[in-house]
C-alpha cells in the first residue's frame, strides 16, 4: 500500500509522515497565533510574534502526534502492527493494520488518544500555574496548549466515525450485539448525521456572517461525511469477503486431460488451440495425478517430448497451494497473495479438483454481491494482468478481515 506525503522519521518503529496539507494548516495556525501574540505583546515586533505563532503551531501538532501515538502504542501492545502515523490538514491519523480481537481491546485503542490529550491538558495546566506571572508569554503559551488539548480530547469523543468517540460507540454496539459490523454501521451512520449537521450549520453561519469559521465547520463536516461513508463501504466489503466462499467464486476454467499423453501430444493437441484454457490437470485410472504447468513443460528438452508423458511433470495436488470449497474469500485472497499465485486450485472435501479461481473471478463475484456493475472486458483485463484494479486494495482489506488473523 503506497503512503502519501513525506516521511520524516519514526517513533517506536512507526513511520511518521507529513501530508502536503499539513504545511497549509501550520502556516494558517502560525498566522492566527502570530496576530494574537503581536496584539498581546506589541513590544516583541512581528518577527518574534510570528515566530512564537509558528512554535505554537508546531507544538499543537506535537500534541496531535502524541494523541495518535496513544492509539498506536496500545494497538502494538495487543500485537497489532501500526503501518504509519500521518499528520494532515485535520490533525492526524494512525494507520492500524487490523481490528482488535475483542470489543474491550478495541475500546482501549479508541480511548487511548483522548486519554493522552486529557493528560496533556492537565500537564500544561499545571505547568501554566508553575510559570507564574514572571513569564507572561510562557504562561500564555502553556495555557493555550492546555486549552487546545482539552478541545482535542472532547472533540474526538463526539460519538461518530471517524472520530475516536465513533470508535467507542462502535465497541459499545459490538459488545451488546456481538457483531462488530453492526457496531461500525451504527457509528458510521452517527458520523454521517453529525457531518451533514456540521455542513448545514457551517453554511448557515457563513450565510449569516461570512468568515472562516463557517467555512472551517463545513470542511470538518465534509471530512466527517466522507470518512464515515468510507467506513460504511469498507464494512460492506469486509462482510462480502467473509460471506463468500471459494465455491461461490470458483469457475470451471480448467481441463482434465489424460496423464498418459506424451508431452508432444499435449502441446500439439491443446497448446496450439487458439483459445486454450489457462489450467490443465492430468488424470489416469480415475485419479488426479496433478497440475500440468506450462513452465515445467518448457524446462524439458524438446527431444524428450516424444516419449516423456504428463506423469513426469504433473505436480501432485497434495503439494499445490490450494483452498477448500468452504474457505472464506478473505482467506483465499490471503493465500494467493502469500505465494503470489495468478490463480489457485479449489479442492473438494474428498481432495478432488472442484474448480479454480483467479483475481478476475474474485472481483466479478464481489461486484455481483455488492450490485456494482463491471464490464466483462475489465474482468478479462484483470485476469490477464493478474492484478486488482487501482484503488481496490483487496489484499490489504483481506488481511484486515481474515478469519485466520
Amino acid at each position: 500500500m503506497m503512503q502519501a506525503g513525506w516521511r520524516i522519521g519514526s517513533l517506536f518503529g512507526i513511520p511518521l509522515y507529513l501530508d502536503p496539507s499539513w504545511f497549509l494548516i501550520v502556516a494558517f495556525v502560525a498566522l492566527i497565533e502570530g496576530n494574537h501574540w503581536l496584539s498581546d505583546y506589541p513590544e516583541w515586533g512581528p518577527a518574534s510574534a510570528y515566530g512564537a505563532g509558528l512554535a505554537m503551531a508546531l507544538l499543537l501538532f506535537t500534541s496531535v502526534l502524541l494523541h495518535e501515538l496513544g492509539h498506536s502504542i496500545v494497538a502494538i501492545s495487543q500485537g497489532i502492527k501500526v503501518n504509519s502515523i500521518t499528520l494532515f490538514l485535520f490533525g492526524g491519523i494512525a494507520s492500524i493494520e487490523k481490528e482488535s480481537n475483542t470489543p474491550g481491546q478495541a475500546f482501549q485503542v479508541a480511548i487511548a488518544g483522548p486519554a493522552v490529550s486529557f493528560g496533556l491538558f492537565i500537564g500544561f495546566s499545571i505547568l501554566s500555574q508553575l510559570t507564574g506571572s514572571w513569564a507572561g508569554p510562557l504562561q500564555a503559551l502553556t495555557q493555550n496548549l492546555a486549552s487546545v488539548n482539552l478541545v482535542l480530547a472532547l472533540f474526538n469523543l463526539i460519538p461518530g466515525l471517524p472520530l475516536d468517540g465513533g470508535q467507542v460507540l462502535k465497541t459499545a454496539v459490538w459488545k451488546v450485539t456481538g457483531n462488530r459490523f453492526a457496531g461500525v454501521r451504527w457509528a458510521a451512520r452517527s458520523g454521517q448525521f453529525l457531518g451533514w449537521s456540521a455542513i448545514i450549520l457551517g453554511l448557515l453561519a457563513f450565510l449569516s456572517r461570512p468568515g472562516m469559521g463557517g467555512v472551517w465547520l463545513m470542511l470538518l463536516g465534509w471530512f466527517g461525511v466522507r470518512n464515515a461513508d468510507a467506513y460504511s463501504r469498507l464494512t460492506n466489503l469486509q462482510e462480502v469477503l467473509l460471506d463468500l466462499t471459494a465455491s461461490d467464486v470458483m469457475t470451471r476454467e480448467y481441463r482434465v486431460i489424460d496423464a498418459n499423453l506424451t508431452l508432444r501430444q499435449f502441446a500439439d493437441n491443446y497448446l496450439l488451440e487458439e483459445t486454450h484454457v489457462p489450467t490443465y490437470f492430468a488424470a489416469s485410472d480415475g485419479r488426479y495425478r496433478g497440475l500440468v504447468s506450462i513452465a515445467d513443460l518448457r524446462k524439458i528438452e524438446r527431444s524428450q517430448w516424444e516419449y516423456r508423458t504428463l506423469h513426469d511433470i504433473a505436480q501432485p495436488l497434495t503439494t499445490l497451494p490450494s483452498v477448500e470449497e468452504k474457505t472464506c474469500l478473505a482467506d483465499v485472497i490471503n493465500k494467493m497473495e502469500s505465494v503470489q499465485l495468478p490463480r489457485i486450485t479449489v479442492l473438494s472435501p474428498a481432495g478432488a479438483v472442484a474448480g479454480v479461481l483467479d483475481r478476475g473471478d474474485i472481483v466479478r463475484a464481489i461486484a455481483q454481491k455488492l450490485r456494482v456493475p463491471i464490464a466483462e472486458a475489465d474482468i478479462r483485463r484483470i485476469k490477464e494482468d493478474s492484478t486488482y484494479p487501482p484503488g481496490m486494495q483487496l489484499q490489504v482489506i483481506a488481511r484486515m478481515t481474515s478469519k485466520t488473523n
